[in-house]
C-alpha cells in the first residue's frame, strides 16, 4: 500500500487545466490501486508562510535548544516535511508564472528544505549535503500559456519550471520525476484541447505503466 501526496499551486478552481488532469491522474492511480491512500495540500488556496528571519534562526538552531516560540515558527514546515517523508509518490499541479513556480509552491519549497530534517550538512566532509529523502517518485503536470516549454521544445530556454523542481527535489533526493506538459492556455480553442489531449494521454500511460511495473514487482 503506498501513499500518495497531491499538491496543487494554482489559485484557479474549475478553470485550472493543471488542478483538473491531477485529479484524473490521482482517480486512475485509486482505481487501480484502491488500497492506497491520498494526501492532498492545495498551496494555492491555503498558500504556505513565507520564510521569516525567525523561521531561519529556529531552523539552524538544534532541536534540543529550541525556545517553544522557535517551535512555533517551524509548525507548518515540520508538518509539510512529515507528510513529504509519509508519502512514496508526489503529484504535483503546477501552472507556470512568468516562467517559473507560482510563489505559493516556491514558498512551500523553502518550507521542506530542511537542514537536518531533509538534507544533512556537514562542512568538513568533501561532499558537504547529503540528501535525507529518499525511494518516492514525482510526477509533475505543468500548464502554460503558450506551448513549447517541454525540454527540446522552441521555447525550452525560458521554462525555468523543470530544472527548478529537478533540482530542488533532486538536492532532497527526489530523483525519479516525470512531467506532463499542457499548453496553449492563452489561445484557446482547438489548440488548447489538443495539448489538453495529450497530456491526458500521458497521464493515462504514466499511471499505466505505474500499474506494471507493481504488478511486476
Amino acid at each position: 500500500m503506498a501513499q500518495l501526496l497531491r499538491l496543487d499551486a494554482s489559485p484557479r478552481r474549475s478553470r485550472s487545466h493543471t488542478r483538473t488532469l491531477a485529479g484524473e491522474f490521482v482517480a486512475r492511480w485509486s482505481a487501480s490501486r484502491p488500497d492506497d491512500t491520498v494526501i492532498r495540500r492545495d498551496l494555492g488556496h491555503e498558500p504556505p508562510p513565507h520564510v521569516t528571519e525567525e523561521w531561519i534562526a529556529a531552523a539552524f538552531t538544534t532541536p534540543g535548544e529550541r525556545t517553544p516560540r522557535m517551535r512555533e515558527a517551524l509548525a507548518y514546515s515540520d508538518q509539510v516535511v512529515d507528510e513529504l517523508f509519509a508519502a512514496d509518490v508526489l503529484v504535483l499541479a503546477v501552472p507556470m508564472y512568468n516562467f517559473g513556480v507560482p510563489a505559493m509552491l516556491k514558498a512551500y519549497i523553502d518550507q521542506i528544505v530542511r537542514v537536518g530534517r531533509t538534507f544533512a550538512f556537514d562542512p568538513e566532509a568533501a561532499a558537504p549535503y547529503t540528501p535525507l529523502v529518499s525511494g518516492k517518485r514525482a510526477f509533475v503536470i505543468v500548464g502554460t500559456g503558450d506551448a513549447g516549454y517541454e525540454m527540446g521544445g522552441p521555447l525550452a530556454s525560458m521554462n525555468h519550471v523543470e530544472p527548478y523542481l529537478r533540482t530542488a527535489l533532486g538536492f532532497l533526493g527526489i530523483d525519479d520525476v516525470e512531467f506532463v506538459y499542457t499548453g496553449n492556455d492563452e489561445f484557446g480553442g482547438e489548440r488548447l484541447q489538443r495539448s489538453l489531449e495529450r497530456a491526458r494521454n500521458r497521464v493515462a500511460e504514466l499511471t499505466t505503466e505505474r500499474k506494471a511495473v507493481d504488478v511486476a514487482g
